[in-house]
């Protein structure tokens, strides 16, 4: 399995990359996320990839972040219908913030509106990714429409971390500002939710 490629970026399109790798070329298709984050020509380049091996063909789909290569195999592993070249289309027409925020809302028509991407095919990925993405993705979008001081972003994510653990978003919310109060502006994300955690017990 290639998991990466550390290399120079030696042809870059909107749809797909070519990565020197000591002297190989290797060919990834890419979605226009990743190709928005991509260096200049010539320069070095880390592309996480995934490997898909069929009967009459290896191919490689490349991404710049850990984000998109982990949207791309939820879709492609969780969602019936749903094959690499559909996962791509996705991840090029909504950022995976967007995503997610667009699957915990049930929003059909945002997701209906990418390219390959019907009304009943939208309904079927809210539907088999609802529990996966859950209150964690609402949470994340909504804060991601407004920009954070670095204070409300360890708010955040300390929020964020609570919800992944099973909390309620109100009540993490609510949580972490109160041991915010008790430990002070100094404490860490760490710090908030162990001590949510530890009240909560």
């Amino acid at each position: 399995m290639i998991t990466f490629l550390h290399g120079k970026l030696v042809e870059a399109l909107p749809t797909q990359v070519t990565v020197e790798v000591h002297g190989v070329g290797y060919e990834s298709l890419i979605p226009l996320s990743s190709y928005d984050k991509l260096p200049a020509r010539g320069e070095e380049v880390k592309l996480l990839t995934h490997l898909v091996v069929r009967e009459d063909a290896h191919t490689l789909y490349g991404f710049m972040t850990g984000e998109e290569r982990d949207l791309f195999r939820l879709l492609i592993h969780t969602v019936s219908g749903i094959g690499p070249k559909t996962a791509l289309n996705i991840l090029s027409g909504m950022n995976v913030v967007a995503f997610r925020g667009a699957i915990a809302g049930g929003d059909v028509k945002a997701l209906a509106q990418i390219s390959g991407v019907g009304r009943k095919t939208a309904e079927r990925i809210i539907v088999e990714l609802k529990d996966k993405i859950g209150a964690a993705g609402a949470w994340e979008a909504a804060s991601a429409e407004r920009t954070l001081s670095r204070a409300d972003q360890k708010i955040n994510d300390a929020v964020l971390a609570l919800i992944a653990l099973g909390f309620k978003q109100v009540e993490a919310h609510e949580a972490v500002r109160q041991a915010e109060a008790v430990l002070g502006a100094e404490a860490t994300v760490e710090d908030l939710v162990r001590a949510c955690l530890k009240k909560g017990a």
